[in-house]
């Protein structure tokens, strides 16, 4: 099954490393791992997707917050999620085809964002179903490549994922998590 989590990070070089080679030592299989800036300029936000049992997601969750700087980590398996995906997918283009590349994304509110007389360049945002749905009708024009950002996801509604207010960085805390 997948889990996703949400980890909050000091936005600090080599925190990436440390938290892939901690899912490397520990065997767990990442789906997928993106990493973004945060409102708060010291943190950056992971969208962690593990595939694994539930046993596997928890433990996974216990050993990020053995990194020093991991701030808080929470699982968005049981809560009301958005999640969005972003492709970016570059097409053969024929004299014959371009009209039906222009319907596809139409249809499926994806957007043409560079063209040139032999191809061209469609980005689509959205849940992973849709982009493979996208992908599906597309495929026959002739992909010729493609590259995909990975999930982001953040719980619906006031909730917020943030440090707690005994919250410092790494250095005034001793290289050890606050919780």
């Amino acid at each position: 099954m997948r889990y996703t989590m949400s980890a909050l990070v000091e936005n600090k070089p080599g925190v990436l490393n440390r938290v892939v080679s901690l899912f490397r030592r520990r065997n767990f299989n990442i789906d997928s791992l993106t990493v973004g800036r945060t409102e708060n300029e010291d943190l950056s936000r992971m969208t962690i997707i593990i595939i694994g049992t539930e046993a596997e997601a928890i433990k996974a969750e216990k050993s990020l917050y053995k990194l020093p700087n991991v701030v808080r980590v929470e699982h968005l398996q049981d809560k009301p999620t958005v999640s969005i995906d972003l492709a970016l997918i570059k097409v053969s283009l024929t004299r014959e085809t371009i009209s039906e590349v222009k319907q596809i994304c139409e249809m499926c509110k994806a957007r043409i964002v560079d063209i040139s007389p032999s191809s061209a360049i469609i980005e689509i945002t959205g849940e992973e179903e849709s982009i493979e749905n996208f992908i599906g009708m597309i495929k026959p024009m002739g992909i010729i490549e493609m590259v995909r950002t990975g999930l982001v996801a953040m719980s619906r509604g006031i909730h917020k994922v943030t440090p707690g207010e005994d919250y410092q960085v790494t250095a005034a805390r001793g290289g050890k998590n606050a919780f």
